[in-house]
């Protein structure tokens, strides 16, 4: 047998576990968020740990299109193994909401074009494509902010966040956040922008969770790094 028909058994088994895994009720709370999957994923990431890293195999999943098997795909994957050009046409592709994430967390993230994916989506048409521009952003704004014009990154979102799409808003509040909880020098202004945009200031925070409202965030993350900082 060769190696494609392999790869093609593995993957009709693959989808085989995935249909029985398929719960009505997970499928019912998923498509709240957009998530057209049936798929405990605690059982999803069982799988995954079960089949280890297969890139090709990972490939295939990604390629039948169906949501669980894409969320699979990306837990198998080998993310350095990627080129930008396929990272991107994956991107454009992942209109669902899990898949978007744990595509730019679990791999793009880890990838040597990292930076070159950020440079070239952050000013993407598409929203959904920018967003992850500006989530890829916010990991160096944190991380390794050299380089990173912070100042015009706020004149960005205090004068395009209010209006964007929710993606994209949700992505650039995510950043003035991380520039206030990591840049002391800039958090006056965070807290303002957030203060006068008001976005996300009404989101439904369930109890012991932080706000996504900027100031509240910012505040809540601030205070929690002095406390450890003095029990240290």
């Amino acid at each position: 047998m060769g190696q494609a028909s392999m790869t093609s058994t593995t993957v009709a088994e693959v989808m085989a576990e995935l249909a029985a895994l398929e719960d009505p009720k997970a499928r019912a709370v998923n498509e709240k968020h957009g998530d057209d999957h049936g798929v405990n994923l605690s059982k999803l990431r069982a799988v995954a740990k079960r089949l280890k890293t297969q890139h090709e195999l990972s490939r295939e999943l990604w390629s039948t299109g169906d949501t669980a098997a894409r969320l699979l795909a990306l837990l198998v994957s080998r993310p350095k193994s990627f080129e930008p050009s396929e990272l991107d046409a994956m991107l454009r592709g992942a209109r669902v909401p899990k898949v978007h994430d744990w595509l730019i967390n679990y791999v793009v993230k880890k990838s040597p074009h990292a930076e070159e994916l950020r440079v070239a989506w952050f000013d993407d048409p598409d929203p959904v494509v920018a967003s992850a521009g500006w989530a890829l952003t916010s990991e160096r704004v944190v991380k390794d902010p050299d380089g990173l014009d912070l100042s015009r990154l706020l004149d960005i979102i205090e004068a395009d966040m209010n209006d964007a799409p929710d993606r994209l808003q949700w992505a650039m509040n995510t950043c003035l956040a991380q520039i206030g909880i990591a840049h002391p020098e800039h958090r006056t202004r965070a807290l303002a922008i957030g203060e006068r945009l008001e976005v996300l200031k009404d989101y439904p925070t369930p109890p012991g969770c932080t706000s996504p409202f900027a100031p509240i965030w910012i505040t809540e993350i601030v205070r929690r790094q002095q406390a450890d900082a003095t029990d240290a």
